[in-house]
């Protein structure tokens, strides 16, 4: 897909953003169906969008990623659980682990291409409650990321490999997933996601943050002579993030601070090696905005596994220290809910540069690598 990229006056704004704790999968948040997690967000979103505007939002449609639920399109189902009213559609995506920052990007384009009406856009993904797939009654884990005759590595399988293709140690893999839950466990402390969360079913918080921290060096590796472990694989997780996205013409007329997307990319790489797709997305996504990785303040990475967040990070060419990655912690310490986890990027990116008062011109990036073989990342710029 080739990048979408405008003039920062006509770049679609959001101006609101809110996620649901992430719960890891069949615990507190087990019994919630994918409206049911997505519906008090999409609320919560549209609240704080009327807050500011100071007067009713009217939503053109709901576009929610989604990758593994029951069907049925979740983001229909959720537009009507949220109580928007029968005349409001819905749409799901599906781009595997990018599915969330896919439909807040597919949002943004049909603003862009001069529907200038709202539109609520996110993810939601309910492993506890995903049905069982099957084929002529066998049961099976996950459809194909790829057709026969191309390798089609599961996950954990592919990040294994990365680590051996890239020489990435057992010993740096845990020092950065202990990396990631020291800053979300700090982040949480300091009360940074209060602002962005949505509790439900009397979670809080995400409840992974510091769940593996103590244990990284002890855990056995998941393959015979390998390096992953259980600690540097996130936790799979139910959850939810919502954004709303309005025309530059109405932010402007409401004085919203927000993010402008400046530009997006989604790019192809060897199914084989589906892990380093965010790179290849990150690097398309910045020439298009005509900046560099070092005009870029804050960075929302995906991390799927501590070895493929590194192999990202290695090819685009920053630091696994620098303080602009994932500052409150990433997907290693929150959670993995798999369709909403690009979303929940960009609601980090919103709280990290919107809420905190970073100044206009301020530059984040939100990215994912997605299985088979694929990458996504925006381009953010605060407005104020």
């Amino acid at each position: 897909m080739a990048p979408n990229h405008g003039t920062l006056e006509d770049a679609p704004f959001i101006i609101a953003a809110r996620r649901s704790p992430i719960g890891t999968r069949g615990r507190t948040l087990a019994g919630l169906r994918v409206e049911d997690l997505a519906a008090p967000v999409i609320q919560a979103a549209l609240l704080d969008a009327e807050n500011v505007s100071g007067s009713p939002i009217t939503v053109a449609d709901v576009v929610l990623g989604n990758c593994m639920g029951p069907g049925g399109n979740p983001g229909r189902i959720a537009a009507l659980a949220a109580g928007l009213g029968h005349e409001v559609p819905g749409a799901t995506v599906d781009r595997q682990c990018g599915s969330g920052l896919a439909a807040i990007v597919d949002a943004a384009a049909a603003i862009r291409a001069g529907d200038e009406r709202i539109r609520v856009a996110g993810g939601v993904e309910s492993p506890s409650t995903a049905p069982v797939r099957s084929v002529n009654g066998v049961a099976y884990d996950r459809a194909p990321f790829a057709p026969t005759g191309f390798s089609d590595p599961s996950m954990t399988q592919a990040a294994e490999n990365l680590a051996a293709l890239d020489g990435i140690s057992r010993e740096r893999q845990d020092a950065h997933a202990a990396r990631s839950h020291a800053r979300a466990r700090a982040a949480r402390d300091a009360g940074c996601f209060d602002a962005e969360l949505v509790p439900m079913a009397g979670l809080k918080y995400d409840d992974a943050i510091g769940a593996a921290e103590r244990l990284l060096p002890r855990l056995p590796a998941l393959f015979p002579g390998g390096t992953l472990t259980a600690g540097t694989a996130t936790r799979i997780g139910d959850g939810s993030a919502a954004v709303v996205i309005a025309p530059a013409s109405y932010a402007r007329s409401i004085n919203a601070p927000g993010l402008a997307i400046r530009a997006s990319a989604v790019v192809g790489c060897d199914p084989a090696l589906l892990g380093i797709g965010a790179a290849g997305a990150i690097q398309s996504a910045l020439r298009s905005a005509g900046v560099e990785l070092a005009d870029i303040d804050a960075l929302e990475i995906v991390e799927a596994f501590a070895a493929q967040s590194l192999a990202v990070i290695d090819r685009i060419g920053i630091d696994e220290d620098d303080s602009r990655l994932s500052a409150d912690g990433g997907a290693l310490a929150l959670g993995h809910p798999w369709g909403a986890s690009g979303a929940v990027a960009v609601v980090r990116l919103f709280s990290r540069l919107v809420r905190s008062g970073a100044p206009a011109g301020t530059l984040g990036v939100a990215a994912a690598s997605i299985g088979g073989g694929m990458g996504i990342a925006a381009v953010v710029e605060v407005v104020r």
